[in-house]
């Protein structure tokens, strides 16, 4: 006759890490129930294991980790845990159960109310309680989501409010109202920017004077201030998340200043380096105009979609300073990037770059050639610097295009809208 082995348990329990207070004791709770099913039932429990992590995410539970281990190890052959979903509240950590089942390492699984054995279908009841945890928590994401954007278009934005408001919950609604204390003084500080031009630092000093002072109880700094300034919120608009495709949304708070004011702000930002600092655009620098020998200049474009969105456009231009009637054709950043990536590869061993692009360079290959062999992908990599040109010019942010550009050393010139070498 086949021996049945005996059966050694593992005791294991778990809370989220992102719980609310009322499952602080959990665990507690857990182990003590279990203990006691335990003692009644006479189960042999050979270890305990506890930990507060959410079971969201496939993999990232080190304590969960250990307990797969230990079964792989066969240091036990059951487990002892409050319910299913302490086990498993995603596909990837329910596959591996299963398998320690299927492997003949893992007999048997005690909760509370149910038991589970390699039997088709217990294990099949199993998944299915697992794959509910899991539905759960997806549609908690979801409606976390929908809760957010239903806030968004009702005009309140989630997070706290910028500095001069303040947000209120009174009566049941949650809303944005003015900072009495604050608001006058940043309405009065996007005048002086706007109309009188102040710098910066002029405002620092002006803000001091005031005993202005941001939630923390400390004097405003200048990058603090630069951010208010550029903060369409003040006049009424925001966008969420912070992220360049977010949507915008028309907010409901009461407006500090008006669209024109911040308009005139932005103005004074962009042209005026003596005052905020010129623009930052990508390429400008390092390309001259081949048809008059200009500098190739920037700027940027905003237009409002039907959506309501708002979508940045960056054309580059010939200056005209030599040559007023110059013929050379404006050209957006997107087709440029496109021009320099067919430059780069027809040109590349004829270029010259800085020795930190050379470092980025070579970090990108390497890190690329080991993904590869990692997963077994076959493929013929090109030049590393071609390589490292294909990912910034196609995916990369804009401050990686900056740094980019700047560690080029070559000048090069756009003619009739195409690139060369500067003559």
């Amino acid at each position: 006759m086949e021996t049945v082995p005996s059966l050694k348990y593992c005791l294991y329990a778990r809370k989220s890490s992102e719980s609310d207070e009322r499952q602080a004791m959990s665990i507690d709770s857990q182990l003590a129930e279990m203990r006691a099913l335990a003692e009644i039932e006479g189960l042999n429990v050979v270890c305990e294991l506890q930990e507060s992590h959410s079971a969201k995410d496939s993999g990232k539970r080190p304590v969960y980790n250990k307990l797969l281990k230990g079964l792989a190890n066969e240091e036990y052959n059951a487990v002892l845990t409050w319910a299913p979903d302490r086990l498993s509240r995603n596909a990837g950590d329910l596959g591996a159960v299963v398998d320690l089942m299927d492997q003949g390492k893992l007999l048997h699984i005690r909760t509370y109310s149910q038991t589970f054995t390699n039997n088709p279908n217990e294990k099949f009841l199993l998944m299915i309680l697992c794959s509910q945890a899991k539905l759960e928590n997806d549609n908690k994401s979801i409606n976390v989501k929908r809760g957010i954007r239903t806030k968004c278009e009702m005009g309140w934005r989630p997070g706290v409010a910028p500095l001069g408001y303040m947000n209120r919950a009174f009566g049941g609604v949650n809303d944005i109202i003015l900072d009495p204390e604050r608001a006058p003084l940043i309405k009065e500080a996007f005048e002086k920017a706007g109309y009188e031009r102040w710098s910066g630092r002029r405002l620092k000093a002006w803000f001091d004077e005031q005993g202005f002072t941001n939630r923390s109880g400390k004097s405003i700094s200048v990058s603090q201030i630069l951010v208010i300034l550029s903060t369409p919120f003040y006049y009424g608009r925001f966008q969420y998340p912070q992220a360049p495709e977010a949507p915008w949304y028309n907010g409901a708070h009461k407006p500090l200043i008006s669209k024109e004011l911040y308009d005139l702000v932005q103005e004074t930002r962009g042209v005026d380096k003596g005052i905020w600092g010129s623009k930052t655009f990508a390429f400008r620098g390092m390309l001259k105009c081949g048809q008059c020998d200009a500098d190739i200049t920037a700027q940027d474009k905003f237009k409002l979609l039907k959506s309501g969105d708002t979508k940045r456009f960056v054309y580059y231009n010939c200056t005209r300073r030599k040559d007023p009637d110059c013929k050379e054709k404006y050209v957006n950043e997107e087709k440029l990037c496109e021009l320099l990536q067919a430059f780069i590869e027809q040109h590349h061993q004829e270029m010259a770059i800085e020795e930190k692009l050379r470092a980025k360079v070579d970090k990108h290959f390497y890190v690329t050639k080991t993904l590869l062999n990692h997963y077994k992908i076959e493929r013929d990599l090109d030049n590393p610097f071609v390589e490292y040109s294909r990912y910034i010019l196609a995916s990369g942010t804009e401050g990686d295009r900056i740094r980019f550009a700047s560690g080029i050393k070559t000048k090069l010139q756009i003619r009739h809208g195409e690139l060369e070498f500067y003559a």
